[in-house]
């Protein structure tokens, strides 16, 4: 899930020799330039295939055969695997509710020396549905106007998906073979809280020394993410046979509006507490956000009556350093006590579903850890301008490959505007930008071979 760039946060200062940077950086520039139109050709064909994921399935297959196909025709390695075999895994984070069979993630591989440190490029093919507001242009239109491809999913996050396969197709066709290994992969299921592509991914065995994933940050470089938990409050209350009555008809959506009150206080107390150093600059580190609320549809399919039940959709957002387990414990306590003092819930008490489990946690890689470095230094060189290196102000599947498999993992990806919601985009420029800056540091951390 994605939001735009933090104004607040703070620039980094580069360490690393400018010099070596500078080099790679003209040469990444030199191996790409012929490369441009075919990326951007790419990245429309993408967009214009729906890769919609809709728990507890995913539509991603179509565009991940699309990609190979390309893929191949310029002499990569590349294989398309089915990830079902996620189901037989006893690994905490498979979901088990989702549908992993025909689903397939892609990996391209390009063999180094052994002389220099390995590289994971990874991103997610799925996208969140197109949803009811009206677009301008058709979701998987890949129209272009003013510098900016738009579509569903071209911002979060096929652009930033096909600058890191840009790299590999760049080397490949440039003849440059690199002293550690480049792996780029295409994965599915990140939406929704998933990560199952991740997991598959990292459990069959393709890992790498550093990871970068090329989510949209407006070329900011976030060494943290947040922690996510969404969950459904539910109550049901009311007697469908009872609507023409002498006696009081029971309704939920009122008392509710007290639900929301409560709702509300966590999210007041959740921006007071320890932001920790990537977070501080954040007027609202941890959001509490309602994401919908639900007590009847409007529209004359629905008979005139109060309705019988209500839901609220609560994201609860946790920081890195945080025992998630402990905070939703807190919180599901709170609720309790509110119920208890509260006459309407204390005789309906609502439900608590979370629509993923376990929720994803936060991760974070140090500012001077060797890859944060690298990462900056080829961002600098490619870009002509100090980054900005700072947080991000969503949930992802980093904290997978680094909390779960020990791969140091930071976000960099392009500009753009509109992800989960209508009228999505990706600037143009900056996609290029982004497989410059990514090529620049893959030559640099990977270490050019003759």
């Amino acid at each position: 899930m994605v939001q735009q760039t933090s104004a607040v946060a703070k620039r980094a200062i580069v360490s690393n020799d400018a010099f070596a940077f500078s080099t790679s950086a003209r040469a990444a520039r030199k191996m790409l330039r012929p490369l441009k139109h075919q990326m951007m050709q790419l990245l429309s064909q993408l967009v214009q295939i729906d890769t919609v994921a809709i728990p507890p399935n995913g539509n991603e297959t179509r565009a991940q055969k699309a990609l190979r196909k390309t893929l191949k025709s310029y002499g990569l390695d590349v294989e398309l695997y089915d990830i079902s075999f996620l189901s037989r895994s006893n690994h905490p984070y498979v979901r088990r509710e989702r549908n992993y069979e025909g689903r397939h993630n892609l990996i391209a591989r390009l063999a180094g020396t052994g002389r220099g440190s390995s590289l994971l490029i990874s991103g997610h093919m799925d996208t969140v549905p197109s949803g009811r507001e009206q677009w301008k242009d058709s979701p998987w239109s890949g129209v272009v106007r003013r510098g900016r491809m738009y579509g569903r999913g071209s911002y979060d996050m096929k652009g930033g998906l096909v600058a890191g396969f840009a790299t590999a197709i760049a080397l490949k066709q440039a003849g440059v073979r690199l002293g550690g290994d480049l792996l780029c992969e295409s994965v599915v299921d990140e939406e929704w809280g998933g990560g199952g592509g991740t997991l598959a991914a990292r459990l069959r065995g393709d890992v790498a020394d550093a990871c970068v994933i090329p989510e949209p940050t407006d070329m900011a470089i976030f060494r943290a993410s947040r922690g996510g938990s969404v969950v459904d409050i539910r109550v049901a209350a009311g007697d469908p046979q009872n609507y023409f009555s002498n006696d009081e008809v029971i309704s939920p959506a009122v008392p509710m509006g007290r639900l929301l009150g409560w709702i509300d206080s966590w999210a007041t107390r959740r921006r007071k507490i320890s932001r920790g150093e990537t977070y501080r600059d954040f007027s609202d580190p941890a959001p509490v956000q309602v994401l919908a609320l639900e007590a009847k549809q409007l529209d004359f399919d629905t008979p005139l009556s109060v309705p019988l039940s209500a839901t609220v959709r609560v994201y609860f957002q946790f920081l890195p350093q945080e025992n998630v387990a402990s905070v939703l414990r807190e919180i599901r306590e709170s609720l309790a006590d509110f119920c208890q003092q509260d006459p309407f819930f204390r005789d309906h008490p609502p439900s608590w579903t979370p629509i993923f489990d376990p929720p994803l946690l936060g991760h974070e890689l140090a500012a001077d850890h060797s890859w944060t470095r690298s990462l900056l230094g080829g961002v600098e060189a490619a870009l002509g301008t100090s980054p900005i290196l700072g947080a991000a102000q969503f949930p992802c599947d980093g904290f997978i490959n680094q909390n779960e498999f020990n791969i140091p993992t930071l976000i960099f990806g392009p500009k753009g505007a509109g992800a989960h919601n209508v009228d999505e985009y990706v600037e143009i420029r900056s996609v290029l930008q982004t497989a410059e800056a990514l090529l620049t540091t893959a030559l640099e951390w990977c270490n050019v071979s003759a």
